[in-house]
């Protein structure tokens, strides 16, 4: 951690920004409004795709940049792309086969489309309540897998889930990112999209140094901005091993662990 003065603030919104009912706290558009005045900017990276960031841009009045698909694609704040990496074809073709194959739930992202096959797989509902994006369902992916920004794989079994990330980043890491999002989520992205590259890229379109960047983050896809951010913030519900890698750790989602972050470590280093 260096001694820098904080300008910009990269978050992650799932686990992070958000609680796990994915609500904005009270608490969390309060210390947003603290960072606009003090002149510190805010910028969100995740997972989701851009257009399932736009619920979050007006309660925070965000007008900054924003990074949707771990990086895969970045948009300015009237949602013209900036920037965009889709996984090499091949990739694709792979990694829909290999999760597939393991009997996992798999989704298939391009831009504003959300493929599937089955309907009702178990966190369906949970992903549209956080994308607010409807999906469409196809019989097979074959005929997609060209341009793609996100392949997602879904279980239950936790345990399995990391069982998969590892073995399909043994089989395509040189080729894509692969990385847990969620504990029942693997995503799959080009890679050069990753959080650490989209939030390098964010701070660059606001010409700010990454040294004066601070970065919240709560789940493995957040180590790479963990790794150049000048100041480094996990969660409390964050794994061991994130909480590890970070220069500090506030509360918990649904503990108002966002707004503490910004109080305690953000607004003293501005």
């Amino acid at each position: 951690m260096n001694g820098r003065p904080i300008r910009l603030v990269v978050s992650d919104v799932d686990g992070t920004l958000v609680r796990h009912d994915r609500t904005l706290a009270p608490s969390t558009v309060a210390a947003a409004r603290r960072l606009r005045a003090a002149g510190v900017k805010l910028a969100l990276v995740s997972s989701r795709p851009p257009r399932g960031l736009d619920v979050l841009l007006g309660p925070l009045a965000i007008d900054t940049p924003r990074a949707g698909f771990n990086g895969g694609v970045i948009e300015d704040a009237a949602g013209a792309v900036l920037e965009e990496r889709t996984i090499p074809d091949a990739a694709t073709q792979e990694a829909v086969a290999f999760l597939e194959d393991a009997g996992v739930d798999v989704w298939v992202f391009a831009r504003d489309q959300w493929l599937l096959k089955r309907p009702d797989g178990a966190y369906v509902p949970r992903e549209q309540l956080s994308i607010r994006m409807g999906f469409r369902v196809v019989d097979d992916f074959a005929p997609h897998l060209h341009g793609v920004h996100k392949v997602m794989g879904s279980a239950t079994d936790h345990d399995r889930i990391g069982e998969l990330e590892a073995a399909l980043h043994a089989r395509i890491g040189g080729d894509a990112a692969v990385h847990r999002s969620q504990d029942y989520y693997i995503d799959v992205t080009h890679p050069d999209a990753n959080k650490g590259s989209a939030a390098c890229s964010l701070a660059r379109l606001l010409g700010i140094a990454p040294a004066e960047m601070a970065c919240l983050g709560d789940m493995p896809n957040d180590l790479p901005m963990f790794a150049v951010a000048g100041l480094a913030i996990a969660m409390g519900n964050a794994p061991g091993a994130v909480r590890a890698r970070a220069h500090a750790v506030t509360d918990g989602n649904d503990e108002d662990g966002w707004a503490a972050a910004i109080d305690r470590f953000v607004l003293p280093r501005h």
